[in-house]
């Protein structure tokens, strides 16, 4: 494997520094209440210097959503195949998602706001990471609860997702870690409901 040149290392931080700041605009503001002038002063460029790195304001939010949602199935299957048991699958990715939730609100502010304003094609691979996201989950929660059809646990991971993915409204409630346990916690308890259906 080659390693990266000083200048590929450069222009991979840059647009990494990119995405950041052009998430915690799209969060706080909306895509559309964003300009690409925005982007580059939040990272000390110019706007047009931005081009360099995308195309434009849509080619950064598709990066920006299609990023974590490769990385989010990265790791899961990562845990699955890792895993003793499906005990310590599920415990892997209630980490993998809790650490998500609790380190990126904007990506998940802008996931729910902005998902529409991704050109279709990159919409469909987004859609597609996260179906295979989703089923690492559903093939763990069918080894714990093998009388529960596939829809009941499918429907249950997506609950789930949508309790921990409530992180950006209660953000300073309480520290990091306690947060995370409390998460944790509830989500195991949710998936227990399974057993008593």
């Amino acid at each position: 494997m080659t390693a990266a040149t000083p200048t590929t290392r450069t222009r991979g931080s840059r647009r990494a520094e990119i995405l950041r700041a052009a998430a915690e605009l799209f969060a706080a503001r909306g895509f559309h209440g964003v300009s690409i002038e925005d982007i580059g002063a939040a990272v000390g460029v110019s706007g047009p210097a931005l081009y360099r790195h995308f195309p434009g304001k849509e080619a950064i939010l598709a990066e920006m959503l299609l990023d974590i949602s490769e990385r989010l199935r990265a790791a899961g299957a990562e845990v699955v195949t890792a895993a003793s048991g499906p005990e310590e699958a599920l415990d892997g990715l209630l980490e993998v998602q809790i650490s998500f939730a609790l380190d990126q609100p904007a990506l998940i502010r802008v996931h729910d706001q902005e998902l529409g304003n991704v050109p279709e094609p990159e919409r469909r691979r987004i859609r597609r990471l996260q179906r295979l996201y989703a089923e690492e989950w559903v093939t763990v929660l069918a080894e714990l609860h093998p009388h529960c059809p596939p829809p009941r646990l499918r429907a249950a991971a997506h609950a789930v997702f949508g309790l921990l993915n409530s992180t950006p409204h209660s953000a300073g409630e309480l520290d990091r870690a306690a947060m995370a346990e409390l998460l944790r916690r509830m989500a195991k308890a949710a998936f227990a409901a399974l057993a008593e259906s």
